[in-house]
């Protein structure tokens, strides 16, 4: 029986190759290829620079552009005339556009002015005056028979409607005071302002003498007697300048003027 030995194979030693040698031994090669390479090896590794000839840098069925280095190294000049050909075509072909000054022009003028002094207020006229004696019976504002002649009952007459006004004076609203004062003025004769200082503003006579005209007071109030125990005043607050009964229990009767 025969014994048949098998050797495990192993391969031939070789000593360790380093970076530097796997570097030089790619130089080599480059060099055939006539590429020339600059190699620095730094300590913690390899580092390659390269440095290619023109004919290297860029493949033989590429265009050059203006990026490419020319021998010795200076960056070839970049000719921008075909970059900008174009855009100096359409400006050329461009219309111009033209605003004529007159169009932004712009002017302004003061308006005159002028000052003049206010109006003289125009006159008022009291919607009392024109009012006639058939405008006063139409309206309710008869004048009795027996004060038919009376100069202030006339005036009085003119004022029936006009509403009973706390402290008015004029024809817009009288309070009693202030439309007998009114009517007697309206005849050139002042009164006192106050029902109270009208008392004392004439004579008092008695009753039965009393006359179309005269003033009729009582305790807080006064009018103008009218004749057949009527009167004329402007009652109060929510009435109006009206001919009515008297309705004093024991009035006083003053004569003006």
């Amino acid at each position: 029986m025969s014994e048949s030995t098998s050797h495990a194979r192993h391969r031939a030693a070789c000593r360790p190759r380093t970076p530097l040698q796997d570097a030089v031994r790619t130089a080599a090669r480059v060099a055939v290829a006539g590429r020339r390479y600059g190699i620095a090896v730094a300590s913690s590794g390899l580092v390659m620079s390269v440095t290619l000839p023109a004919s290297a840098a860029v493949p033989a069925d590429h265009p050059a552009d203006s990026t490419q280095t020319v021998p010795g190294g200076a960056a070839a000049a970049v000719d921008v005339t075909q970059l900008t050909a174009e855009a100096r075509s359409a400006l050329a072909t461009s219309p111009v556009v033209e605003v004529p000054t007159e169009v932004a022009a712009w002017t302004f003028e003061a308006p005159a002015i002028t000052v003049t002094a206010n109006p003289k207020p125009e006159p008022v006229v009291e919607r009392a005056t024109s009012t006639s004696r058939s405008q006063a019976r139409a309206t309710g504002g008869a004048i009795p028979a027996s004060a038919v002649g009376s100069a202030v009952i006339e005036v009085a007459a003119r004022y029936v409607g006009v509403p009973y006004v706390y402290g008015g004076t004029t024809p817009d609203g009288f309070d009693c005071s202030g439309f007998t004062s009114y009517v007697y003025a309206q005849l050139g004769i002042t009164l006192p302002r106050t029902s109270g200082d009208q008392r004392y503003a004439g004579v008092e006579v008695p009753r039965d003498q009393a006359q179309p005209g005269d003033l009729v007071w009582s305790p807080g109030h006064i009018g103008i007697y009218a004749g057949d125990n009527m009167m004329i005043d402007a009652p109060r607050p929510g009435k109006t300048v009206q001919f009515r009964t008297m309705w004093q229990s024991n009035p006083i009767f003053i004569r003006v003027g």
